[in-house]
């Protein structure tokens, strides 16, 4: 098995941290192609026959502008903090529907010592977070299984933003009240460092893409999309 990501990939974002000007990164940008977009892109095109085993539908796309890898300009239009480049890498499987953020995906956060898989659905529009919800309460057992069922826990943590109150219309004694009050529908998985430059990381993370299928399959349900 290749090694894809090395302590030389985590090496560099540690020093765009220090140095993150748009001059450092001129003058690095061979660096940064070798040591992280390279690497980025064929991790990206060595996960996609994983994927598809996984699922069909959700897309592993090794372009280097408008595929699964993110680029690394920050939008500082309405940010205070306008240091240009982003400190980690992102890459998303996204499905087939769109590339749109607010669809169910795969995602994969590359930070030294901050390193994470996440999949799910962040800050769906009212819509769509109400159609999850309402598929929780349709098939409460359905949810159970595919959230909190111990093969996925022993992997996954649900994360992000909870309503201070049930959503209007949902019972607040509904046994599943805390997640019908979520605002995100993503779980992450921690990945140490010495575990993204190891030679199994391609199957390790193949490996939680596999354990959160239930999970996915769940979400996509809910918003009517093929799994």
């Amino acid at each position: 098995m290749p090694t894809y990501f090395t302590p030389g990939s985590f090496k560099f974002l540690r020093e765009l941290a220090a140095n993150n000007e748009r001059d450092w990164f001129a003058a690095n940008k061979e660096r940064y192609i070798d040591l992280v977009q390279e690497p980025a892109l064929a991790f990206i095109s060595d996960f996609a026959p994983r994927l598809r085993k996984i699922s069909s539908h959700f897309e592993a796309d090794p372009r280097v502008q408008g595929g699964s890898l993110l680029r690394p300009y920050r939008d500082i239009r309405f940010s205070k903090d306008k240091t240009p480049y982003k400190t980690n890498v992102g890459i998303r499987f996204f499905h087939e529907a769109g590339s749109d953020i607010h669809a169910p995906g795969f995602y994969l956060h590359l930070e030294p010592a901050n390193s994470y898989a996440g999949v799910g659905l962040w800050r769906p529009e009212a819509p769509v977070a109400r159609q999850i919800r309402q598929a929780i309460v349709d098939d409460p057992a359905g949810w159970k299984r595919a959230a909190h069922g111990k093969a996925f826990l022993s992997r996954f943590t649900l994360d992000g933003e909870s309503l201070q109150r049930p959503p209007q219309g949902f019972d607040p004694e509904h046994p599943w009240v805390e997640d019908l009050k979520r605002k995100d529908f993503i779980a992450g998985a921690r990945l140490p460092d010495r575990m993204v430059t190891s030679e199994g990381f391609l199957t390790e993370y193949a490996a939680l893409a596999k354990a959160s299928v239930p999970y996915m399959r769940f979400l996509t349900s809910a918003m009517n999309l093929a799994f």
